[in-house]
């Protein structure tokens, strides 16, 4: 696994464990390892298996496929970038709408 997913995955295991009101003790006893093992996992130098992704949405209650929707962790730069991207698919008053959007919450 790409070490930039790895590090984005376990961003967001973290993430979703922190919203649960877990320590990373009580995380890591629910699924068995242990806690430096889960540590690592969040800090993205070990990547968990399908078996222990399964697992761990289970315990935190998503699905897996939440596990991997961290594009809210991205860096700012790619975060414009995305944004740009996607305004590139919407026709001219829809980019409009956006832009007023933003404008104003930036006042």
């Amino acid at each position: 696994m790409d070490m930039k997913l790895k590090k984005l995955l376990g961003a967001r295991i973290k993430e979703l464990r922190n919203g649960r009101g877990l320590s990373q003790e009580q995380l890591a006893e629910r699924l068995e390892i242990d806690t430096k093992h889960l540590s690592r996992l969040e800090t993205g130098v070990n990547a968990p298996t399908i078996d222990r992704l399964e697992l761990i949405a289970s315990v935190l209650d998503v699905d897996v496929h939440s596990l991997f929707e961290y594009g809210h962790l991205d860096s700012r730069c790619e975060q414009v970038s995305g944004i740009e991207e996607m305004l590139k698919q919407l026709d001219e008053n829809d980019v409009k709408f956006v832009y007023r959007i933003v404008r104003s919450l930036l006042k």
